[in-house]
């Protein structure tokens, strides 16, 4: 029997802290944040292109892991973009690195990816919680990154060689703003490591930051974009896969997942996870998975292995990689499809391979 209160139980916090953390996202951006960071690095780097972009992947990983992976694709790709053609390097090899960043970096906190806040309810019915997630995902998400970054350097050493001159530092528009919204973002991390539910951390951080932008910049606030659309769209979502599972695919995909946590049943399942999200999109995908593989937390952390690192081959395999090409397109960088495919086909294989075995390994 359809149970909307339960559904809703599960899902208002979810959508509470989507909104939130966007909120927050946008403020950092307004502010010059993000903005300065990136220039910051360019700075740091001291005129070498490769220690630049060590720097942004620095920077992407930080926020995809504190502020999620759509900030990233949102908010930090344009700045990488602009970064690079400011000190005369390809932007692609940089937007590339934002984009699979985005994805792959999102396996560390549960606040990293919309799919890990789900699972933290399956999670927790298994006796895993907040520090159990982050204890059994730990590894894992440290190979996800640094395969990712393997990846990135093969295909892209060629164009991030040579220098350039330091271009002048970047002025934010209001410095006291910008302060303000680091502080919260540097109270935010610890917030959500040590457990505090996610929506419960970054609704009073929103809340902070709109009071301080009505203070500082109140002409700001009519900039600020809240995904409405968005939050609609995943409840539509929800609704059609209770449906469908309660009238047969979830007894389907259990033959299909299979049992057991073996290597080769992890394996299986980060497969399938990966086929699912680039075939249709990684949250549907997670959430008709979900019910095949919650006898298991070594399971569950293999699906989203395969839901989160591994929807880069197709361009709506994540929301994250749907905001990413269009933020390419506002940026005028050209974006091939088919070069996307193949390289992503790559980097796919790599990154949940190795953090597959990891888990494996460790779990």
């Amino acid at each position: 029997m359809f149970d909307l209160t339960a559904l809703v139980e599960r899902v208002a916090p979810i959508l509470v802290f989507l909104v939130a953390i966007t909120v927050v996202a946008e403020i950092c951006d307004l502010s010059g944040l993000f903005d300065v960071l990136a220039h910051h690095a360019a700075r740091v780097a001291r005129g070498r292109v490769v220690v630049l972009w060590l720097l942004i992947v620095g920077l992407a990983v930080a926020c995809t892991i504190v502020l999620s992976l759509d900030t990233t694709a949102v908010l930090l790709t344009p700045v990488a973009i602009v970064v690079a053609r400011q000190v005369g390097a390809p932007p692609l090899p940089f937007a590339m690195t934002t984009l699979w960043l985005a994805n792959t970096a999102s396996l560390l906190l549960p606040v990293s990816n919309l799919t890990n806040l789900l699972a933290l309810h399956p999670f927790s019915a298994l006796g895993v919680g907040s520090f159990g997630y982050i204890r059994l995902m730990a590894l894992p998400a440290v190979v996800a990154i640094l395969a990712t970054v393997a990846v990135l350097w093969l295909l892209h050493r060629r164009d991030l060689g040579g220098g350039y001159e330091t271009p002048p530092p970047a002025e934010p528009h209001d410095r006291v703003l910008m302060q303000i919204t680091a502080g919260v973002c540097v109270v935010l991390a610890p917030a959500f490591v040590v457990g505090i539910q996610p929506a419960l951390a970054s609704l009073p951080a929103a809340g902070l930051l709109l009071a301080a932008t009505y203070w500082r910049a109140p002409e700001l606030l009519r900039r600020i974009k809240v995904p409405w659309l968005t939050v609609m769209g995943i409840c539509v979502l929800f609704l059609v896969i209770d449906a469908a599972l309660r009238l047969g695919l979830e007894a389907w995909l259990r033959t299909v997942v299979g049992h057991g946590a073996s290597m080769a049943d992890l394996f299986r399942v980060s497969g399938i996870g990966v086929l699912a999200s680039n075939g249709i999109n990684n949250l549907p995908a997670y959430l008709a998975l979900e019910p095949a593989v919650t006898d298991s937390p070594a399971r569950l952390a293999a699906l989203l292995i395969g839901v989160n690192t591994g929807p880069i081959i197709t361009m709506w395999g994540s929301v994250a990689t749907l905001l990413w090409a269009s933020r390419c397109r506002s940026a005028g960088l050209t974006v091939d499809a088919g070069r996307i495919a193949r390289t992503g086909a790559l980097c796919a294989v790599v990154v949940v391979a190795a953090a597959t075995v990891t888990l494996a390994a460790t779990a």
